[in-house]
């Protein structure tokens, strides 16, 4: 079958609503709508790259009348009017075809389905294999050995691919009964009336026992339920019609043949051209770059004076300058910097390395506090710089923060990505300058000083747009106050490192492979066999098939093994035990322990990045390695921990843990009466809550009643449903909506919270923190009921969590310039989510003790007081 040529054919106007109603709203700079020609681009794109077709079509409906009107007059009415925005991309899309050379074809009084049906049939008595793409299961009809078809799921972006066999697992008929199951069922998005009262499950279980529409009512006495049998012949004409509306018609009369559909392949620079047009910046990266015949990209950019500085003398420094340290690899910690870029109002310098870092004068500017630079990702400046055993000083502003600010669901904050965004674009993508992945590449001397100094002018430029939305969005005191000193903190933290016992590491990796053969021997002894444990196939035979184990859910492949299977068949067998635990060590053994030896520096140190332009919340997070995630509720995770460990002799570990801070944020935001007096008193409030939706008094909450409590208190704050707190506590859905109702009862002000900040988002299209961080929330009015309500769900969370991401950010600020100012020599390490953890001589840690947990309560002033819990060891495992 592989060997076979394969056609593809795409059903061009299904997949274009699909991809209109998935993604929001988008405009190129030109004002034209261009998410439903994004996402279909996207789709393209992928099925190129995965298809590889020799043979491609996409087709069209090409009019409101079809042949089948003639049958049924109301067939597609009571349709919506299709949206004008949506009307204007489907140019753009036969734009994008003859731009990708894909042959797109419409036929008057016929449907995208007759042409996609006839073409298949053509291709598969001529051999060829078949792959259809669409959004309407009509087309499962045309399903077969040759011809594959895909439907879409979830917008456009996951797939179902048809076989038979898929389609007998799925639905349980054969690819000729899909006819008359839609024949039975109707389709009311295609005023289809079938036989009005019966859905998909009756008609596969008619067409089950009967096999065909026209043998059921050749059989009709034989049909059980006297209401099903005077629905089938009182409809039995509608029936019938609407077998012959829903077959596609596989001989219809198209002039456009197989040779005609040939794919070659497109032209980068037509494509190139177009994307730049719809404003695609994120896919000029899949086409390949630029070739160079008849434009040369040094040429191009030649407009700006390039001035690559021969002696620092030649740098006129205004004391208002924007750097640009440009690197090719991301991990800062061990990238070559390749060149820095300044801009000024007296002019633009490309700066070569060597002669920066050996400047005695470029030097004393870069430390000169007094004079202000610009930077974009300051902390990788910071870091990079401290390499080269200069520590930069003087930063007042950073474009990668500012735009993180302005709007955090962005995807891309580098700094050509920025520039276009608002309006600047005299600059190449960095893709577009150094290639991607295995290609990338430093190009000569004159086309990478151009590109720096076009980032640095970009950087200069757009200061004073970004500060302005700043300021407009009243967030220039979280740029200038919170998450621009902080840069400087983790900066320094990173640069620090934390010490590891490699011998430790050593050691546990000795202690979990043999656990692992252990768990291993008794999974076989209980299997009866030995098998490949991590193949999900070979698992599924033993656990499904040898061991007889209920199914839960089946995959295109076999059955599901996945963790959320094994958890409801844990009290089936006592293997699942096994295999759960065995995954947790493997997982520990190459993720954690293998991994976090394959990063330790020659100082041995880990050094992570902290990502602070990230997540849509506020919180930070940490990367090569993530140190935040190390897994813990494993007392095999929580002993990584002892492989952490002072770097100075007869220093400590010391950890600081706010703590329940996401409550006391709720409690604080809601100003609900009970939840406020119960911090005030400093109550345990998941025992308060417990007695709350128990109707116990304190005494008589025991330790399960607790739980479910603390899996209701942190679930409110994220906005759990009663299927997702039911799924946490393995209880029915009705006893979790209990729980929900009693803890609303319990706690009206939190509920009027929720109504009121849900309703708010859908006013504004945001929600904000108490110190103004913005998440905008597009989705919260879409039509699709699992968007707009994760969308709910999220405007919840955010002020809470997102809150307390900023107190935990201004407290380590607070800290720093504490332990400054009383001249301690402790170290900040980490933050670990709600926990500072630093390191200290013996000599300070009652100080120390005494001085962080006040300066963490104090860092900001919340209507409830904010606790912190502190410990300390010799190793981070024994300072909790």
């Amino acid at each position: 079958m592989t060997s076979k040529q394969k056609l593809v054919l795409i059903d061009g106007n299904s997949i274009l609503y699909r991809a209109f109603f998935a993604l929001p709203l988008l405009t190129n700079d030109k004002g034209v709508y261009t998410n439903a020609v994004f996402g279909f681009t996207k789709m393209l794109m992928r099925v190129l790259e995965e298809e590889n077709p020799t043979h491609m079509l996409v087709a069209f409906d090409a009019g409101k009348t079809t042949f089948r009107h003639e049958t049924y007059k109301e067939y597609k009415g009571g349709r919506q009017k299709t949206p004008p925005e949506l009307s204007e991309q489907f140019l753009l899309v036969r734009e994008l075809l003859d731009a990708s050379s894909v042959v797109h074809y419409e036929l008057e009084q016929y449907e995208a389905d007759d042409i996609i049906g006839t073409l298949a049939k053509s291709a598969t008595e001529s051999g060829f294999n078949v792959q259809v793409i669409s959004g309407d299961k009509d087309m499962l009809q045309l399903v077969s050995n040759d011809v594959h078809v895909h439907i879409t799921r979830k917008g456009i972006s996951e797939v179902d691919v048809y076989t038979p066999e898929f389609l007998k697992e799925k639905l349980e008929l054969e690819p000729n009964q899909i006819i008359d199951m839609k024949a039975l069922m109707g389709d009311s998005s295609d005023n289809i009336p079938g036989v009005p009262g019966v859905g998909e499950k009756t008609a596969i279980k008619l067409l089950k026992q009967f096999d065909t529409l026209e043998n059921i009512y050749q059989h009709l006495d034989e049909v059980s339920g006297k209401k099903l049998k005077e629905k089938l012949t009182t409809h039995e004409e509608s029936a019938f019609m609407s077998k012959k509306l829903v077959t596609i018609n596989q001989n219809s009369p198209i002039e456009v043949n197989l040779d005609q559909a040939i794919y070659q392949g497109y032209d980068d620079n037509k494509l190139r051209t177009l994307f730049k047009n719809l404003g695609f910046k994120s896919l000029l990266n899949t086409v390949g770059n630029e070739a160079d015949e008849g434009e040369n990209s040094t040429e191009r950019l030649s407009s700006m004076d390039l001035k690559i500085v021969e002696n620092i003398d030649e740098i006129t420094f205004t004391g208002n300058d924007a750097l640009v340290v440009e690197m090719l690899e991301e991990n800062y910690h061990k990238a070559d910097i390749l060149g820095l870029g300044l801009a000024n109002e007296k002019g633009y310098y490309f700066v070569p390395t060597e002669l920066a870092m050996n400047s005695d004068l470029f030097k004393q500017w870069l430390e000169d506090p007094k004079q202000k630079k610009l930077t974009f990702d300051s902390k990788k400046v910071m870091v990079s710089l401290l390499r080269h055993g200069i520590r930069v000083q003087g930063i007042t502003f950073d474009l990668l923060l500012a735009s993180y600010l302005i709007n955090p669901a962005e995807n891309s904050h580098d700094i050509p990505a920025i520039s276009h965004r608002l309006g600047f674009e005299d600059l190449l993508f960095d893709e577009e300058v150094y290639g991607k992945g295995a290609k990338s590449h430093v190009p000569e001397q004159s086309q990478l000083a151009d590109h720096v100094i076009r980032k640095a002018k970009a950087l200069f430029q757009l200061k004073e747009t970004a500060v302005a939305k700043l300021k407009e969005n009243e967030q220039k005191s979280l740029l200038k106050d919170l998450e621009l000193p902080l840069a400087i903190i983790l900066g320094e933290m990173e640069a620090t490192g934390v010490r590891v016992d490699q011998e430790q590491l050593n050691v546990m990796q000795v202690e979990l492979k043999e656990r692992l053969t252990t768990i291993e021997a008794e999974i076989y002894q209980l299997a009866g066999e030995n098998f490949n444990i991590n193949s999900p196939k070979q698992l599924g035979v033993i656990l499904f098939e040898k061991l007889n184990l209920p199914v839960i859910k089946k995959t295109k492949t076999g059955y599901s093994t996945s963790a959320d299977v094994l958890d409801k068949l844990e009290d089936k067998h006592p293997i699942i035990t096994k295999i759960l635990l065995y995954r947790q060590l493997g997982k520990l053994q190459s993720t954690y322990i293998e991994g976090l030896l394959k990063v330790i520096h020659k100082d041995n140190k880990i050094h992570t990045r902290f990502n602070q332009a990230l997540t849509q919340t506020g919180r930070l997070s940490s990367i090569e390695p993530n140190l935040q995630n190390i897994p813990i509720r494993l007392e095999e995770g929580r002993k990584i921990r002892k492989a952490f460990i002072p770097s100075e002799k007869d220093w400590v570990i010391l950890a600081f843990d706010y703590s329940q801070i996401e409550l006391r944020v709720l409690a604080h935001i809601a100003k609900d009466e009970k939840l406020m007096t119960a911090f005030r008193e400093d109550r345990d409030i998941h025992t308060q809550t417990a007695m709350d939706i128990f109707h116990v008094e304190a005494d008589q909450v025991d330790d399960l009643m607790r739980r479910q409590a603390k899996a209701v208190n942190f679930g409110i704050v994220y906005g759990i449903s009663d299927y997702g707190l039911s799924q946490n506590l393995k209880i029915t859905r009705k006893e979790a909506q209990a729980f929900i109702d009693r803890y609303f009862e319990s706690y009206p002000g939190v509920k009027n919270y929720m109504d009121d900040i849900v309703h708010q988002a859908k006013l504004e299209g945001y929600v904000k923190t108490l110190m103004n961080r913005r998440r905008y929330l597009p989705e919260i009015t879409s039509r699709n009921f699992n968007q707009r309500s994760f969308a709910e769900r999220t405007a919840m969370n955010t002020p809470i969590q997102g809150s307390a991401a900023d107190i935990i950010k201004k407290a380590m600020i607070d800290l720093d310039h504490a332990l400054k100012s009383e001249k301690q020599t402790a170290r900040l390490l980490l933050q670990v989510h709600d926990e500072l953890i630093l390191e200290a001589p013996k000599d300070e840690v009652d100080k120390l003790k005494e001085l962080v947990p006040k300066i963490m309560e104090e860092t900001v002033e919340l209507i409830v007081p904010l606790k912190v819990d502190s410990s300390e060891g010799q190793t981070w495992y024994d300072a909790k």
